[in-house]
């Protein structure tokens, strides 16, 4: 859709896709007003419509994901949020769970106001979906891993209950993402990210990711993305790119090194309590396995001692991690989540889902795992 040919006019294909910072095209002839695609002009004409260098970006994501195609915006919550304008309206039934970004609940007040019925079900309780799934849900949304507390959900499990009413299943990869798993070979029908996170992997930008399993889903988000202007400006998305070339690397090591953090961390006496889905122990284990490769993500959550003090020395103690929220970058980075990415929650809310006041999220960088190790265990003494 919309996609040129040729890039660049050079005789040889350039190495690094070309940052096109252009805005507005000139019309060499009106003849390109005639050529309608799906009540568009085909081509490049403004950058809220498309951008050649987003577009490559594109493209090689929606590869990444086994996706039929593959919508870039301005963060992934821009992209969460494009997805919910897009398939749901007053009346319409949302089943959740308590255990996504924080930031969801934000969302879920506004789609309230509008007339959406939101149900929430805690990751653990993934057998009271058959239950929860009303004549009216439309549309079933999860994470999985979980944030913050990289809980696992069976894809296949909820595309069955979303099959019984028609319903949309939308998975967040933000955390597992395509180098562990797959959702749309597993039935989902769009998948979303954070691609500030692993994908970009560097700090540097912010940006969001829908993948299609469809080219009409595609159009449809494009639309929306093009009414809206949530398009992401093209010198991000040529950071974006360059994130992408390393990444298969860069996750195989962050997944190393979460699975080494998190045995030495299962047998620390001052840790309370891990969530990783690598660890046989972890009720998400057999799920992960099954929908998982090559390994089980960078991300994992425990908790240190009994309250948010001990939690908080444990942080402050550390040298060579930092205290930061985000995730998947090349730093391993710290966070204690009900100061940050849960902040937007009511306590009761928190509570009810296992987020506790000492419960810390590691985000595992590429650093040396002996070194991190080091790390964590003088900050734990």
């Amino acid at each position: 859709m919309r996609e040129q040919k040729h890039l660049t006019p050079y005789g040889n294909k350039p190495m690094v896709t070309p940052i096109v910072s252009a805005v507005n095209y000139e019309y060499v002839s009106f003849e390109i007003l005639r050529q309608i695609t799906d009540g568009e002009i085909d081509g490049y004409t403004y950058h809220r419509d498309d951008n050649p260098t987003v577009r490559m970006v594109e493209k090689k994501i929606a590869e990444m994901e086994k996706a039929q195609d593959c919508v870039i915006c301005t963060s992934g919550m821009a992209a969460l949020t494009m997805i919910f304008l897009t398939y749901l309206k007053a009346g319409d039934n949302l089943l959740t769970f308590h255990d996504v970004y924080g930031a969801n609940y934000k969302v879920s007040l506004i789609l309230e106001k509008f007339g959406v019925d939101v149900t929430w079900l805690n990751a653990y309780d993934q057998d009271k979906v058959a239950d929860a799934v009303k004549d009216n849900t439309t549309m079933i949304f999860c994470e999985t891993p979980s944030n913050p507390l990289v809980k696992v959900l069976d894809i296949e499990y909820l595309r069955k209950q979303a099959n019984r009413v028609g319903a949309r299943l939308v998975v967040d990869n933000t955390f597992a993402t395509p180098y562990h798993q797959l959702p749309l070979t597993m039935g989902a029908d769009l998948v979303v990210h954070s691609a500030t996170k692993g994908l970009g992997g560097h700090n540097d930008l912010m940006a969001g990711a829908i993948c299609c399993s469809t080219k009409e889903y595609y159009d449809e988000l494009w639309f929306t993305r093009q009414a809206i202007g949530t398009t992401l400006d093209p010198f991000p998305a040529s950071l974006l790119e360059r994130g992408l070339k390393t990444f298969d690397i860069r996750a195989a090591k962050m997944a190393e090194n979460a699975m080494v953090i998190a045995e030495f961390l299962a047998d620390h006496p001052k840790v309370t309590k891990i969530y990783y889905p690598g660890l046989k122990s972890d009720p998400g284990y057999e799920t992960a396995c099954k929908q998982m490769t090559n390994g089980f993500g960078g991300m994992l959550a425990f908790d240190v001692g009994q309250t948010q003090d001990d939690a908080k020395k444990f942080v402050e103690k550390l040298k060579l991690i930092y205290h930061a929220v985000s995730l998947g970058c090349t730093e391993t980075l710290v966070c204690l989540p009900v100061l940050t990415t849960m902040l937007y929650l009511p306590e009761e809310r928190r509570t009810m889902f296992d987020v506790r006041n000492n419960t810390v999220r590691l985000s595992a960088g590429i650093e040396d795992a002996q070194a991190l190790i080091d790390d964590l265990k003088q900050a734990l003494e």
